[in-house]
């Protein structure tokens, strides 16, 4: 019953989103598949423009709240960074965020010489590092002039300008975020302050001023140690990828390395932004209460004249095929922890959609297989998960991670888990069960319809990483595709032995392995 009602949620969500627009709430038109699907592609009133200089503009007007969502979306991310250079996008995240020449300072004409100082200061830290036996003393002198000079700069620095202005004018939600493959700026504004976005992203991506480097870097620095070197799933996560891939970048955590951390020179930072952050390598998506003649205007008139970039240059690095299960161990003084991958497709791939629908079956809520089984019935497992990670746009790992509850260890888990999906291989699974998982599907989707920044970014990230904002609709008419013969061919093919790299957490002293 509710495979029938879905549909038509999906069609009043549609509706109630987008008022005034005939079109959107016709008969949804059925596609081929085991079950009843509204449309692919809603017919969204999108506009759309690209500028001379390559950015791309993705507007989206819903009545409503006098609010809207504005992302600007790069498809530069931690699969993009040169050996040695691991963190740089991240680092440069927090960077744009520290202001202009005319926004986060009071006399940039009295910060700027102090700022090639500290770069010039840098440069010999590195020199000196490099030499056959380290001058320590002389290097902890550099440094402490640098924190001197930073110091001297902070007198002419205006803290937090650029939040504070968008605070004052009633935005909320200003933030970033990097990954594997992208990089997003965002915030939430009204709508009658529209303009306000366009002159503040203009000015912060044409002439951005890269001040408090070193302050920053060390603030990512101790980032990493929180959120990596002291955590135990982080930890497990990092050695897990790395071990799985031992060539492609997607083995390189996001955060960086910190040996490549505490190396990053502002100027190569800054070098960095110029080459790759131009406009053609971006998109902007704005979803909201706004007049969207008005928005193309002002993208034309503030965004328009910013040089364009280089494009990217393209991943070519390709994993070798795997010849035999990898496993490893990470030591530390915490609970243990399981996590189990299988090298898989990307998400371009055929095969995607049948991989994403058997998570949702293995471990999606408490009805699905492995979640019943190793914490309802066996409890040996306080929590299990399941996903593709890290990335879309490369092959990656089917990851299974599981929490042990003590008896029980990583190795019950483990014999556990093989089990269930010796059991998919044997007989596919009901189709009752796809049911359920194409019912929870279709209503996630009726729910993201709701939120302006998950479509903003949702219709960015699929504009920058496929080249056409339309295809991340297009993913709910793939998984209501998928059969349960889909599930488990892909089981059979890719769920075998000598495809699987295994990690596991465990205390010192107590490994599991020789």
């Amino acid at each position: 019953m509710l495979s029938q009602l879905l549909p038509l949620l999906w069609t009043a969500a549609l509706a109630a989103a987008f008022p005034g627009v005939p079109d959107l709430w016709g008969a949804p038109q059925s596609v081929p598949g085991p079950a009843a699907t509204p449309q692919s592609v809603p017919d969204l009133p999108v506009r759309e423009l690209t500028l001379q200089n390559g950015l791309r503009v993705l507007v989206l007007p819903r009545p409503g709240a006098p609010i809207a969502s504005f992302v600007i979306h790069f498809p530069l991310g931690s699969v993009n960074e040169a050996p040695g250079s691991t963190g740089i996008s991240h680092l440069l995240e927090h960077l744009l965020f520290k202001g202009t020449t005319t926004v986060g300072t009071r006399f940039y004409e009295g910060e700027r010489p102090l700022l090639r100082e500290m770069d010039a200061l840098h440069d010999s830290i590195l020199r000196a590092g490099e030499a056959p036996s380290p001058d320590t003393a002389r290097i902890a002198g550099l440094r402490a002039r640098i924190r001197e000079l930073e110091d001297k700069a902070a007198a002419y620095v205006a803290r937090n300008e650029l939040e504070e202005i968008y605070s004052r004018s009633g935005a909320r939600g200003l933030n970033a975020v990097t990954t594997v493959e992208s990089t997003a700026y965002f915030v939430e504004i009204p709508s009658n302050r529209a303009e306000l976005w366009f002159v503040l992203e203009a000015d912060r991506f044409r002439n951005p001023v890269f001040r408090e480097f070193y302050t920053e870097r060390d603030v990512v620095a101790e980032e990493r140690r929180l959120r990596m070197e002291d955590n135990p799933g982080s930890l497990l996560y990092e050695a897990h990828l790395a071990a799985a891939f031992q060539i492609h970048p997607y083995g390189a955590p996001v955060i960086g390395h910190m040996e490549d951390i505490e190396r990053l020179s502002r100027p190569e930072v800054e070098t960095h932004f110029r080459r790759f952050y131009g406009p053609n390598n971006g998109v902007v998506a704005i979803v909201g209460d706004v007049d969207p003649h008005q928005i193309l205007r002002w993208a034309e008139e503030y965004l328009g004249s910013i040089p364009p970039g280089e494009e990217p240059p393209p991943v070519r690095t390709r994993e070798p095929e795997q010849r035999g299960e990898r496993r490893v161990e990470v030591e530390h003084d915490a609970e243990p922890i399981l996590r189990v991958g299988w090298r898989v497709p990307s998400s371009r791939h055929e095969d995607a959609p049948a991989l994403r629908v058997l998570a949702y079956l293995l471990t999606g809520g408490r009805s699905s297989r492995i979640h019943r089984r190793l914490v309802q019935e066996d409890r040996i497992a306080s929590t299990v998960t399941s996903a593709v990670e890290p990335g879309q746009l490369h092959p990656g790992l089917f990851v299974v991670e599981a929490y042990p509850l003590a008896p029980a260890s990583t190795r019950d888990l483990e014999a556990a888990i093989y089990e269930e999906l010796e059991r998919l291989k044997e007989s596919p699974p009901e189709d009752s069960e796809l049911q359920r998982i194409r019912n929870q599907l279709e209503a996630s989707e009726v729910r993201r319809l709701r939120s302006n920044f998950g479509l903003a970014f949702q219709m960015a990230e699929s504009e920058s990483l496929y080249g056409d904002w339309r295809a991340t609709f297009d993913w709910p008419r793939r998984l209501q595709e998928v059969t349960p013969e889909d599930v488990q061919r892909v089981v059979k093919l890719y769920f075998h032995r000598r495809n699987r790299t295994v990690a596991t957490l465990v205390k010192p002293g107590e490994g599991l392995t020789p």
